[in-house]
């Protein structure tokens, strides 16, 4: 039940030039290989390649914290926010998720934070 200007709009969108959309597509791929990767390099940490949006969701489990606890003391002690798994259903427990709609710089950093933290558990 969109308005019909809404609609008309949509429909020159998909019109016009995608350049746009196809720059901001391998932007978001670039990141997301990267940070699957480090993530998967940090012991303790598993994470499958996502298939849609721009969120990574890795299995902490094997480092004994619920999920929000792992995620509080990540913000607390590392400095990077990540929601907790059972933000998103209790079969989100072990899990954290991250977004990667940031620069691969701040990716870097933050990835060196979560390898950091890991280490003093």
């Amino acid at each position: 039940c969109s308005a019909s200007f809404t609609q008309i709009a949509a429909m020159e969108a998909l019109k016009g030039p995608q350049d746009a959309v196809d720059e901001m597509r391998a932007a978001f791929k670039e990141r997301r290989d990267w940070l699957i990767g480090a993530l998967n390099d940090i012991p303790g940490i598993a994470c499958r390649m996502p298939k849609g949006a721009f969120y990574a969701f890795p299995d902490i489990s094997s480092f004994g914290l619920k999920s929000e606890e792992f995620c509080k003391r990540l913000l607390d002690e590392g400095g990077v926010a990540t929601a907790w798994g059972t933000s998103f259903g209790a079969f989100g427990e072990g899990h954290m998720r991250l977004s990667y709609a940031n620069s691969l710089e701040n990716l870097k950093i933050a990835v060196d934070r979560i390898e950091k933290f890991t280490k003093s558990l």
